[in-house]
């Protein structure tokens, strides 16, 4: 055993630099657990999820300063359950959900303290899945969390505690292929029960030689160390059997929001029938469903009985799987998706689809901030109320370009990028620039000619078809298609910051302040803004806007989808909701702030809706 230092408590600080270094070394064995992924689906994602699961919890970890224990734990299950993926990371959830409540109330946990939230966060585990199979990661968890507990000789020391239990992981992994008989015939253990352990060893290399893990949470623009080492050869391609373990074909995964969510007992009750892996997390105001169904639009629609459908994806594990079969190298999937930060995505549609960003820049005298990073759209909208200097905006360097696709493309074997217009920004022009300085990486660039959340609507739509097994080069085409009959109109408050970037004279400005004038701004073909009208006061401008998307959109369009925007607004959110839903039949509509680099531009009050026509 090797020679560690002793550790007889755990605080916040601990153990939330325990889990940076667990985020870290599982995203680095991406690669090899997508290439072992043969159970339940033999798709070839598992690396892929895990990673993005990860991902969501390092992002949040990563500023943390707090001292209590307790919190960054519940922190760290909270993050994993909005950005879980796949079975691993809804699996990888709902332990860290039942370790968070089993060290609640506690600033420091001692040993056995950890031990038995272990062992809390493993039966919560068991208890949430309809169908266990041993074998899998409910085995090695199952496991590890006994030896967690019992301690030994080791009782005080938590750094020897972990030693031993990787022991023990690594020992349970290895008997997978024994109690599941497809592992056996790949010749793999199991990949969500691999990625476990990995983290389990993530931890204790950090007590046995230390370690910076800030970067842990870099892997939002960039390719964490060894990803690029890709396997030759995946059990994948050789599989003799049939479609994975079960028949379903659509791997559906839906958050909800809302006060009133119910158990999760009542949802799994509800859902089970006709589905597979069905795995149900409740936490506080958020539902985090997870299952495999020929029927995803029925399972979404229940799901909107119960709250708000914040974000929800259904993926063709026919298509990825053929795809892995096809694959002559690393499993990938066919098709990523990259948009930028303007984009103003939710958070939680990025997460859903696993759609990567790159973050535009603010420059803040001497200080550069990476949009909705360094910088938030509450601490923009600080700045605006509070009157005093604003960051301007930059495009990023080359180098930001090539990172992000190269994060991308370590994912996907192409990468639709879907960016601001060009008519509007150098952003897109940059980015052809970049592309070709990685010629090595399939890249297809989208001109959205488009701003914020249209930005965000078209780039969803193409992660969408790339989920349902839709070739790149039709991708592109179909969302050219839906860009030229989609649109976004937006008004401001004051035209103060319009003022001030030169879209607007200041005679007119000046002229919009006596009369309360309130501008209706679009978007021409080309992508070019042009205004649409001006009415007196919010109400109406709201009423002349809504006029106008009317009778843009088609008599009898069928497939429309809205998103509403905003800086420090949302008091315009529910009226226009519910209009929205009035005139359109309860389209699905998306809410977010808008982002620091384009709400620098607008300044507060501003709002927005975009709409997607996809008939």
């Amino acid at each position: 055993m090797p020679r560690v230092p002793g550790i007889a408590y755990v605080d916040g600080p601990r153990l939330r630099r325990a889990m940076l270094a667990a985020c870290r070394q599982g995203r680095r064995v991406k690669a090899e657990l997508n290439r072992i992924n043969v159970f339940p689906v033999p798709d070839g994602d598992t690396g892929t999820n895990l990673a993005l699961t990860l991902d969501a919890i390092a992002s949040d970890l990563n500023g943390m300063r707090e001292r209590r224990a307790d919190r960054v734990a519940a922190a760290a299950a909270r993050s994993a359950v909005l950005g879980a993926r796949g079975n691993c990371g809804m699996m990888l959830s709902q332990f860290l959900l039942g370790f968070a409540r089993g060290i609640d109330g506690r600033a420091r946990v001692s040993p056995g303290e950890f031990g038995a939230a272990f062992v809390k966060g493993a039966r919560s585990l068991d208890r949430s899945v309809e169908r266990p199979v041993e074998g899998t990661i409910l085995t090695v968890v199952r496991e590890s969390a006994t030896e967690a507990a019992g301690g030994g000789d080791s009782a005080g020391d938590l750094s020897r505690i972990l030693v031993r239990t990787l022991d023990v992981a690594r020992e349970s992994l290895a008997r997978t292929p024994d109690l599941l008989p497809v592992l056996s015939r790949a010749g793999v253990v199991d990949a969500g029960a691999k990625g476990f352990v990995e983290m389990i060893a993530g931890v204790v290399q950090l007590i046995e030689e230390g370690d910076d893990v800030e970067d842990a949470a870099a892997t939002a623009t960039s390719a964490a160390p060894g990803e690029s080492e890709h396997p030759a050869w995946s059990p994948i391609a050789a599989a003799d059997h049939t479609f994975g373990e079960g028949s379903r074909r659509y791997c559906t995964e839906i958050l909800v929001e809302g006060p009133d969510l119910p158990g999760e007992e009542e949802v799994r009750a509800r859902l089970s029938e006709g589905s597979e892996e069905l795995l149900v997390i409740r936490a506080d105001d958020i539902l985090k469903i997870h299952l495999h169904t020929d029927e995803p639009r029925a399972a979404i629609d229940y799901c909107a009985t119960l709250g708000t459908v914040a974000a929800h994806k259904a993926e063709d594990m026919y298509a990825q799987y053929e795809a892995a079969r096809a694959a002559a190298g690393t499993v990938r999937r066919p098709v990523g998706v990259l948009v930028d930060s303007g984009s103003d995505l939710p958070e939680a549609v990025v997460r859903a689809h696993g759609i990567h960003m790159l973050p535009l820049l603010l420059l803040d005298g001497e200080t550069t901030l990476k949009d909705r990073i360094d910088i938030t759209s509450e601490d923009i909208q600080g700045r605006l109320r509070e009157g005093g200097p604003l960051p301007t905006t930059s495009q990023p360097p080359p180098g930001d370009y090539i990172a992000a696709y190269e994060k991308a493309a370590s994912d996907s074997e192409v990468v639709v990028a879907v960016f601001l217009a060009a008519s509007l920004s150098g952003i897109y022009q940059s980015a052809e620039n970049s592309a070709r300085m990685v010629p090595h990486l399939d890249i297809r660039l989208v001109d959205s000619r488009a701003a914020s959340i249209l930005v965000g609507l078209l780039g969803l739509k193409a992660a969408e078809l790339a989920e349902a097994g839709m070739p790149a080069a039709e991708i592109v085409e179909e969302v050219g298609r839906i860009r030229d009959q989609s649109g976004i109109m937006f008004t401001v408050r004051s035209l103060d910051r319009l003022m001030a970037s030169g879209r607007v004279s200041q005679f007119a400005g000046w002229l919009g302040g006596v009369l309360d004038l309130k501008p209706v701004l679009g978007l021409a073909p080309g992508g070019t803004i042009k205004a649409l009208g001006k009415a007196r006061g919010t109400d109406r401008a709201r009423a002349l806007m809504l006029k106008l998307i009317e009778e843009e959109i088609p008599a009898g369009a069928r497939e429309v989808r809205f998103g509403i925007v905003h800086v420090g607004a949302p008091e315009v959110v529910d009226p226009l909701r519910a209009e929205l839903k009035a005139r359109f039949d309860d389209p699905e509509i998306m809410v977010a702030p808008i982002t620091p680099v384009l709400a620098t531009h607008l300044g507060i009050g501003a709002w927005g809706i975009g709409y997607m026509v996809e008939d």
